[in-house]
C-alpha cells in the first residue's frame, strides 16, 4: 500500500461540473494520503481544437484531456486516473491497459438521449450511433471502477451497457455542508414567501415556465430572487435579477438563506448540484422529474415534483405551500437532514477517493 496515492482528476469544466471540480479539490485539500494532479478540462478555450472546429462536446473535451494526461504523465508516474465526466475520456483507452482507471458519470450517452431536446443537441444515427455506444461499452468495460451520481445512471450501464454491478458505485456529488447551513427562518404569515431561482442557462432550466407562474398569479404572495447570466431578463416589482454571481459565493449563499422555497422547473437535468445546496440550506424544493432529480427531491417530503413546462402546476404547488406553513416548515428540516444524509462532501468524496485507493492497491496486488 503505497504511503502517498498520485491521482490524476481529469475533470470536466462545464455547467454544475465546475462546482463540482470545486468541491473536489477543497475536499482533498487537507488529506495528506494523497498528492492530486487537477486537469481542469475548459469547453471554451481558444486552442487548436477550437480553431480547427471541432463539432462534437464529446470529441473536442476528450482531445483537451488526452493532451492534459500526456502532459501529466510526462512529468509524474501517477497510480491512478479519475475521469469525470465520461465525455472527457473518449481517449481513456491508450492508459486503461497500464494505470488504473475511474471514470465518473452524471448520465450515460443512453440517459443524455431521454433529456438531449431540452439541451438543443443532435443525437448519433445509424453507424455513428453504434460506433458510439461500442466505443463507450468498452470503455466502460476495461475501467477499474465506475462512480455514478445516481441510481438512474447505474440501472442504464447494467441494462443498456452490460456492465457488472459489483463494478458500479452510487456517490452523489457532495456540497460542503457547513458553508450552507443557515439560521432556520420562522414561520410566518405576515410577510411574501421567498422563492429562488437558479439557472446559468435561463430557458432550459425553465426560467420561462417560473416567469409565466409568477406573472399569472403569484405575484401577490412571493418574491422572486432570479440568478442566471441572461442578459434578456430584467428585474421588475417583486421579480429580482442577480448576474455575475459565482460558485460558492457569499451573494449567492445569502440569497439562499434569505428563501423559502426554491424553483427549479427544468426541462433537462441530469442531476442538479444547486438543488442540493438548497436542501443543505434547509429548503423545500419544488422541481421536475427529469433525469435523477426524483432521487433527491421526494415529492411531498422535503419538495414537490411538478410536470415539465407546466406553469399552472408549479403555480398550484407554491400555493399549496403558502397556505400550509406548517407543511413548508416540515419540508424544510426533511430537506436538510436528506442532505446531511446523502450529500456530505466529506463524506462522498471520501468515499470517492477510497474507491481510487482499493483499485490502486489491487493493482499491485496490495491485498
Amino acid at each position: 500500500m503505497p504511503l502517498l496515492y498520485r491521482f490524476g482528476f481529469v475533470l470536466e469544466q462545464t455547467l454544475g461540473h465546475v462546482t463540482h471540480a470545486q468541491n473536489l479539490i477543497q475536499s482533498l485539500a487537507e488529506d495528506n494520503s494523497v498528492q492530486p494532479s487537477w486537469m481542469l478540462v475548459p469547453l471554451e478555450v481558444n486552442d487548436i481544437w477550437k480553431r480547427i472546429r471541432v463539432p462534437n462536446i464529446s470529441l473536442l473535451l476528450s482531445l483537451r484531456a488526452r493532451g492534459m494526461v500526456k502532459t501529466a504523465l510526462r512529468q509524474e508516474n501517477l497510480d491512478c486516473l479519475f475521469y469525470h465526466t465520461q465525455l472527457t475520456s473518449l481517449f481513456s483507452l491508450e492508459h486503461i491497459q497500464r494505470i488504473p482507471t475511474v471514470i465518473s458519470l452524471d448520465a450515460t450517452p443512453d440517459n443524455f438521449e431521454t433529456i438531449a431536446a431540452a439541451y438543443s443537441s443532435n443525437t448519433a444515427k445509424g453507424a455513428i450511433a453504434r460506433l458510439k455506444f461500442a466505443w463507450y461499452r468498452k470503455i466502460f468495460q476495461q475501467a477499474a471502477a465506475l462512480i455514478t451520481w445516481s441510481n438512474w445512471v447505474k440501472q442504464s450501464l447494467e441494462k443498456d451497457y452490460g456492465i457488472e454491478a459489483d463494478k458500479i458505485t452510487v456517490i452523489p456529488p457532495g456540497v460542503h455542508l457547513d458553508r450552507w447551513h443557515f439560521t432556520p427562518k420562522p414561520v410566518v404569515t405576515d410577510r411574501p414567501m421567498r422563492l429562488l431561482f437558479v439557472g446559468g442557462d435561463f430557458e432550459r432550466k425553465g426560467g420561462s415556465i417560473l416567469l409565466d407562474a409568477f406573472r399569472g398569479g403569484l405575484a401577490d404572495l412571493c418574491e422572486l430572487d432570479i440568478v442566471t447570466k441572461d442578459e434578456q431578463i430584467s428585474s421588475e416589482g417583486s421579480i429580482r435579477v442577480h448576474r455575475g454571481l459565482t460558485p460558492n459565493s457569499p451573494q449567492l449563499q445569502q440569497l439562499f438563506a434569505e428563501a423559502d422555497i426554491f424553483v427549479f422547473p427544468t426541462l433537462g437535468d441530469t442531476n442538479a448540484i444547486v438543488v442540493l445546496e438548497a436542501m443543505a440550506s434547509g429548503l423545500a424544493v419544488i422541481t421536475t422529474k427529469i433525469g435523477a432529480l426524483a432521487e433527491e427531491v421526494e415529492d411531498g417530503v422535503n419538495g414537490l415534483l411538478v410536470p415539465v413546462n407546466d406553469s399552472e402546476a408549479i403555480a398550484d404547488a407554491v400555493r399549496s405551500l403558502c397556505e400550509s406553513r406548517q407543511r413548508l416548515a416540515a419540508m424544510k428540516v426533511a430537506s436538510r437532514a436528506k442532505a446531511e444524509r446523502y450529500f456530505s462532501a466529506k463524506h462522498n468524496y471520501q468515499a470517492l477517493v477510497d474507491i481510487l485507493k482499493h483499485c490502486v492497491d489491487k493493482s499491485k496486488g496490495n491485498f
